[in-house]
């Protein structure tokens, strides 16, 4: 968010954007809602995120979220709540998570600060390489190698089984463009400091400037506001 944005988001909404971990629960009001500053629901055929020839997808996208929610709620009475929330509930959770956890890491969290680029600076070349490979070691295959990001973004319509090998022949050209990740254990136990680190730095973009770079807000965890 640019800075004059940042200000006038209420202290709730800060703290719940960056107070671990609710942002990591926050994938499903995104589909909604979006972010702040931006308008539009993944639920809605006419929402400005679409083409007019893409509105039949999201009507049939919505119908068969629509059928999903109405069927959960049938078998809730069932099976009971906490039964569902069991087999479903938490499993979702998780996959909630883990999906908001890995798509941040791509684009934030790095050791040094990646600019962001506007106007005239900006390019798609630029926009690709200022992404981030992960290595998520164990977990790697079951997400069909997403760690490798940077060649993702550059080459959308490289298949997910020659990500690996894609990244490794771009490397050379990349050269010190390209940002090697931190290898992993069978657990990327390291991601979750690089996440803590991005989500107490990384707040807001200057208001002017074509190459910004994320600044902190020293204020955003103390006490709420009396007017607030």
């Amino acid at each position: 968010m640019p800075e004059k944005l940042y200000n006038k988001v209420g202290y709730s909404t800060k703290f719940l954007r960056y107070k671990i971990p609710f942002p990591l629960l926050a994938y499903p009001m995104y589909l909604m809602k979006r972010s702040p500053g931006k308008s539009g629901s993944h639920f809605n055929p006419y929402s400005d995120l679409f083409q007019p020839h893409e509105r039949k997808y999201v009507v049939t996208s919505t119908l068969c979220w629509t059928v999903m929610a109405a069927l959960l709620l049938y078998l809730c009475t069932a099976f009971g709540s906490l039964q569902m929330f069991k087999i479903y509930g938490a499993p979702y959770l998780i996959f909630v998570m883990w999906l908001d956890f890995v798509t941040y890491l791509h684009h934030h969290g790095y050791e040094k600060k990646l600019p962001w680029y506007r106007g005239k600076e900006w390019s798609y070349l630029r926009g690709g390489l200022t992404t981030v490979d992960r290595d998520y070691g164990l977990f790697n295959n079951i997400h069909h190698d997403i760690g490798t990001h940077v060649i993702h973004h550059l080459f959308p319509q490289i298949p997910h089984y020659h990500l690996r090998e894609a990244t490794k022949a771009a490397k050379p050209v990349l050269g010190k463009y390209y940002r090697e990740p931190k290898k992993s254990g069978p657990i990327p136990f390291h991601l979750v400091k690089d996440l803590t680190r991005s989500m107490k730095q990384d707040h807001y973009v200057s208001d002017s400037g074509e190459i910004v770079f994320y600044q902190t807000d020293p204020h955003i965890f103390r006490s709420a506001p009396k007017d607030e």
